[in-house]
């Protein structure tokens, strides 16, 4: 066979070989599939009394899903109440102020302590000109003497005393009366929102996706009872490379494909975060080890409504 034969049959192989190589391929990035997660809180740390929802149910907003045991949180909301009632009550006998029947015996120890020092008085003013002649000690003169300055100092503590009942409750202590019974209000009105809490419900329509403790279990503040999963699609977080960055912007289309699944699924990327990562151990490929990554999430449509979370993806940008 001579060689310009056998250069004629290689070409077409050599062409086809040179082909996929010279076509480049449409940029990927790896990531996971993911659901909008909503976190259900423990509002207080008591004992678990009803699940009524399992793993993986659907349920609409408002559905209760878990009960917590209020008998603690009930008695102290009954406590706070009976704090604010006195506080009104305390608030309302300041306004209403001081009561007929003080002032008319304020009046009258008024009247007692001037009898008293007119008659101290007039003790003094005789013994005063016997001591003079020294016919009484200059002690007693002395003593009559302070007794009736102190007879007086009583009749001026009753004066004062009656004009404080007569011009009523002072604003300063309306102030504090209402800030006392705004004070009691709040702290209700936290133990009521507590005591309503106690009962989980579903904020939204949404996915069951996992219920960490069990029936009789205690859990601490905050600690997650309930993680729901929402949202009518999920959608792929991915990671894309700082030299993909700038060809990538919201509103893009991009194609997903899920493993284990050959459908491909249509999206448009809904969000890139700003700030720059370093790419998950998951997500590396090639180069990218090395390089810094973005953030970013892709919307997918209703057609993957029924896709589990956490499953692995690679999503393609159109060039």
């Amino acid at each position: 066979m001579s060689k310009t034969r056998i250069v004629r049959m290689a070409l077409p192989l050599l062409a086809a070989l040179l082909l996929p190589a010279c076509t480049e391929s449409a940029p990927q990035v790896l990531g996971t599939l993911e659901w909008d997660r909503i976190t259900l809180p423990s509002p207080a740390a008591e004992k678990i009394v009803a699940i009524d929802v399992h793993e993986g149910q659907q349920v609409a907003a408002g559905t209760v899903l878990l009960q917590l045991e209020a008998a603690r949180t009930q008695s102290q909301l009954q406590a706070v109440q009976a704090q604010a009632e006195q506080s009104g009550q305390a608030l309302a006998e300041l306004q209403a102020g001081p009561r007929r029947e003080d002032i008319d015996r304020a009046r009258a120890e008024l009247a007692a302590a001037q009898a008293q020092a007119r008659d101290a008085r007039a003790n003094y003013n005789r013994l005063r000109p016997l001591g003079q002649r020294q016919l009484v000690s200059a002690a007693s003169v002395d003593s009559a003497r302070a007794s009736a300055d102190s007879a007086e100092a009583q009749v001026r503590a009753a004066q004062q005393a009656l004009l404080e009942l007569e011009r009523g409750t002072r604003s300063e202590q309306l102030a504090q009366g209402q800030a006392a019974l705004a004070a009691a209000s709040a702290q209700a009105d936290v133990q009521a929102v507590t005591l309503e809490k106690l009962s989980l419900t579903a904020p939204r329509a949404a996915r069951v996706d996992s219920i960490p403790y069990k029936l009789g279990d205690q859990a601490p503040v905050g600690a997650p009872l309930m993680v729901l999963l929402a949202g009518d699609a999920p959608y792929a977080r991915v990671y894309i490379p700082e030299p993909l960055r700038a060809g990538v912007q919201v509103g893009d289309a991009a194609k997903v494909h899920i493993d284990g699944d050959a459908t491909v699924y249509e999206g448009k990327v809904r969000s890139i975060r700003s700030d720059p990562t370093f790419t998950p151990y998951y997500a590396l490929s090639g180069d990218d080890a090395a390089r810094l990554s973005y953030l970013a999430e892709i919307q997918l449509g209703v057609e993957a409504a029924q896709l589990p979370a956490g499953v692995p993806v690679r999503a393609e940008f159109a060039k």
